[in-house]
Order: C-alpha cells, then sequence, then structure tokens
C-alpha cells in the first residue's frame, strides 16, 4: 500500500510593532522583516489546499487499489481524477514557491542594514537571526524540488494501473520509489520546520536585544 504523507509546515510568527524606535537600523529591519512574513500569507493558503488535496488523493488511491480488473471503467474514472488532483497540486506548489520567493526578495534586503548597527550583540543576534532564514529558504528550496519530483512518481503511478501488461513486481517497484521519495520529503519538511523554529526564536532574541517593542500574533 502506498504511503501518503502529508506536508506540515511551520509558518514565521508576524508581530506587531507597538512603540516607535526612531529612523534606526534596528526599526528598519523589523520593517523588512515584518513585510516578509506579510508576503508568506499565500504561502499559508496554498499549504491548507494541498493538505487537503493530498487527503482527497489518499481516498481516490483507497478506492483504486479496492476494485478488481473487471471494474476497469471505474479505475480509470478515478485514475483520472487523482492525476487531475496532482496536477492541481503542481499549481499550488508553483504559487506556494513564488510567495516564498518574494519573501525571500524583502528580506534579503536587511541584510546591508544590518551591518549598521552599532551594538556588536545586538549585530552578532541579527547576523544569527539572518542565517538561520537564509538556511530555510535553502531547505525550502529542497523542499521544493523533493515534493515535485514525488508529483511525478505519483502521476507515473497512477499511469501503470492502465497499462494492460502491466506485471505486479512493475507496479510495486514503482510503489517503493513512491515511498522513498516520500521518506525524502517528510526529511525535508523536517529540515524546512526546523529552520523557520529556529528564524521565530533568533527573530524574538533580536527584537529583544534592540528592544524593539512588539507583540505576536499567534498563527492559526
Amino acid at each position: 500500500m502506498m504511503f501518503k504523507h502529508v506536508l506540515g509546515i511551520l509558518s514565521i510568527g508576524f508581530v506587531l510593532f507597538l512603540a516607535g524606535c526612531g529612523n534606526n537600523p534596528e526599526t528598519e529591519i523589523y520593517n523588512h522583516l515584518e513585510a516578509a512574513v506579510q508576503l508568506e500569507d499565500d504561502f499559508q493558503k496554498q499549504q491548507d489546499e494541498i493538505t487537503k488535496l493530498e487527503q482527497e488523493e489518499q481516498e481516490l488511491y483507497k478506492e483504486i487499489i479496492e476494485l478488481g480488473i473487471e471494474e476497469m471503467e471505474q479505475i480509470q474514472e478515478l485514475i483520472n481524477k487523482a492525476i487531475a488532483s496532482i496536477e492541481e497540486r503542481s499549481v499550488n506548489i508553483q504559487s506556494e514557491k513564488k510567495s516564498l520567493d518574494a519573501s525571500r526578495e524583502e528580506f534579503v534586503k536587511s541584510e546591508a542594514l544590518i551591518e549598521e548597527i552599532k551594538d556588536e550583540e545586538v549585530k552578532g543576534k541579527a547576523v544569527s537571526m539572518y542565517e538561520a532564514m537564509i538556511k530555510r529558504f535553502e531547505a525550502y528550496e529542497t523542499l521544493h524540488k523533493t515534493y515535485n519530483e514525488s508529483l511525478t512518481l505519483e502521476k507515473e503511478l497512477y499511469e501503470k494501473f492502465l497499462k494492460d501488461d502491466l506485471e505486479e513486481e512493475e507496479l510495486q517497484a514503482h510503489i517503493e520509489k513512491v515511498n522513498l521519495k516520500y521518506q525524502e520529503v517528510i526529511k525535508a519538511n523536517e529540515t524546512f520546520n526546523d529552520y523557520t523554529s529556529k528564524y521565530n526564536e533568533l527573530k524574538k532574541n533580536f527584537y529583544e536585544a534592540a528592544e524593539i517593542n512588539v507583540t505576536y500574533i499567534e498563527n492559526n
């Protein structure tokens, strides 16, 4: 039976600026960081839709493998739905990446400002925060690539079900490929989430050190 992975993505937390500290590098950095968060709004929306589609496709897969060869017409209909779901997820994934790319473009604007921070302790915390976020973006690139590869393998699997001369060994071999790729997706997903958690904590440390007065808004 094919193992189905549902993505679980952590988000960077949005914070609200409560008190002005003047026009200095720290507050300008804050502006870029929180603008980057807002640019990830669509990223979160796409995640919800992807999870929904994954769950629907899993149900389709279960129905397919429970049907006998004499029910090929029904199998064909279910496979068409499953492939359509994969193609829809592919579109969601591209929208998701566009959101992350925009976030990264905004975030890197803070790099030059970090060099302008006079307090060495605050600068050190800003550098650590910045490096964690860059690693988070890099981790997403790996996740994005691996997830797309899993979609290709899934689509190929459904197409194999329609082969008249399909051997059980061939089918099982491909299911194994799908499962191995899912394991890669899980690992990439965990790495991305680890860097997200690390960044959130380091950003909080930076704001505290820079005495930027903020309130944290919980993400649902």
